[in-house]
């Protein structure tokens, strides 16, 4: 029988080959049609646990193991790579795993994973990360009290919590900031480089602990089918705690089980959407009768809240580029209740519907930089060259948009991005190309303040 850690190895080698995103994977991994034996709902929070851990620490993991390795990391087969992060990042970030069981479950996966001559290196080298890794942890809450020494690992969601290590394995932050950052809060060093010179070392700390915390689930009541309240009372019942967020359909669960566990999820009581990415839709205040133009629509949880907010009553014309995700877009409909959408796939090159629309979004491929913690495969894929191509796709889409709406109309734009590239710097292009539109409104959502980071604008033609 399959195990759950298994499980995470098959899915880590599929991420590294780009075969989708993490939580598609993970998805994916647990989709079998039958042709094994189910894993249980614990073991699917561990493998979730597990693959996303690995994903966002890779840095800090190869910190811990390279100085036990008598060759370059990337030597090694990929595969064993895979098995000693895994083996790693439980020893340094599971407390609820007793280290024995780490380093020889870790071990175990190398005939899994097509190597079985290197059980003895794999147990060499995470019973000397077990020994690097103590059980003592320290708190230092603000900036003064910084671990200006490599001795400590950030360790979880409360900002300034450390895991205290027999060696130093970081470079000195007070010295050397962007390659601390780096290697202890595991971002490129690119991004690691470029935040530091915009944000500052006391910034990068708070954002490197939110980025690497397990992000909250926030959800949408579905008001088509019952309002914020109601369903709270639901999860009352169900002994599910919540919290009600700053616009009227969001709620903040607190230890959920899994989203299809919950009350009303196949009745489409609720989305899954995050606190700032829900904003995006009201910012267009979308009326029913109206006819809309979602231009970059999957996943579908901005399309499908338009539709909320219209009363399903108007169109809106929901289009991607890939007819994978555009399925999506259509299934999320169907388990709420959407009936005013209609999926458009775009052929390469193809134009979008002429229109005229009343309102149009524009939620734009994007580097993700302000969502680092919800897709941990991001900070590891995107490339600083990208920039370019992403800033000419979003103006051009923008372009599209506006292009589109009749007189009087209103465009969002919005990113999951905090870089001002990406963001402000686009509109500021197209309004000074465009001179019959004008800004109306704009917002930066910072990462942990509630929650994802992100960005939207309204323009209007006048």
């Amino acid at each position: 029988m399959i195990t759950a850690r298994q499980v995470a190895a098959d899915v880590l080698a599929r991420s590294r080959a780009r075969a989708g995103f993490v939580a598609e994977l993970v998805d994916d991994a647990f989709d079998t049609g039958g042709l094994r034996p189910p894993l249980g709902g614990a073991d699917r929070r561990f493998v979730t646990q597990l693959v996303y851990g690995v994903t966002r620490r890779r840095a800090t993991l190869d910190a811990l193991i390279e100085p036990f390795l008598h060759k370059p990391l990337h030597a090694l087969q990929e595969r064993v790579i895979d098995v000693l992060h895994l083996g790693a990042f439980q020893l340094a970030f599971l407390t609820h795993v007793p280290k024995h069981a780490a380093v020889h479950e870790s071990v175990e996966l190398a005939e899994h994973v097509g190597s079985p001559q290197a059980k003895g290196f794999l147990n060499g080298v995470l019973r000397r990360v077990s020994e690097l890794v103590t059980d003592q942890f320290t708190l230092r809450p603000g900036p003064d009290a910084l671990p200006f020494e490599p001795h400590a690992s950030p360790v979880s969601s409360v900002v300034g919590r450390y895991r205290k290590l027999d060696a130093p394995i970081f470079p000195d932050m007070a010295a050397e900031p962007i390659a601390y950052l780096s290697a202890a809060h595991s971002w490129p060093h690119w991004l690691a480089e470029r935040w530091f010179a915009r944000f500052g070392l006391e910034e990068c700390v708070r954002l490197g602990f939110h980025f690497n915390a397990t992000p909250p689930l926030w959800i949408r009541t579905n008001k088509l089918n019952v309002d914020r309240e109601a369903y709270r009372l639901q999860l009352a019942a169900n002994t599910i705690d919540s919290e009600p967020g700053e616009h009227p359909q969001s709620l903040r669960l607190v230890d959920a089980p899994g989203v299809r566990d919950l009350p009303g999820y196949a009745t489409g009581d609720f989305a899954v959407q995050d606190h700032s990415s829900l904003l995006v839709a009201s910012a267009l205040n979308p009326q029913p009768g109206m006819r809309v133009l979602d231009l970059c629509s999957a996943p579908g949880g901005k399309t499908t809240h338009l539709a909320e907010l219209m009363d399903n009553r108007g169109a809106i014309v929901a289009c991607d580029i890939e007819p994978k995700r555009l399925d999506t877009v259509t299934t999320l409909c169907k388990r709420l209740g959407v009936k005013i959408v209609s999926p458009h796939l775009l052929q390469e090159n193809a134009e979008p519907p002429a229109g005229p629309f009343d309102a149009a979004l524009v939620d734009a491929p994007c580097s993700n930089t302000g969502v680092l913690g919800r897709r941990p495969e991001v900070r590891w894929r995107i490339k600083p060259t990208e920039f370019e191509h992403l800033i000419r796709l979003q103006t051009k889409l923008l372009f599209t948009a506006l292009e589109r709406v009749k007189p009087r109309g209103a465009v969002v734009y919005s990113t999951c991005s905090i870089e001002p590239e990406e963001n402000e710097q686009v509109v500021k292009g197209v309004l000074r190309a465009m001179k019959n539109v004008k800004l109306e409104a704009e917002r930066y959502a910072i990462p942990g303040r509630p929650s994802d980071g992100g960005y939207w604008a309204r323009l209007r033609k006048v």
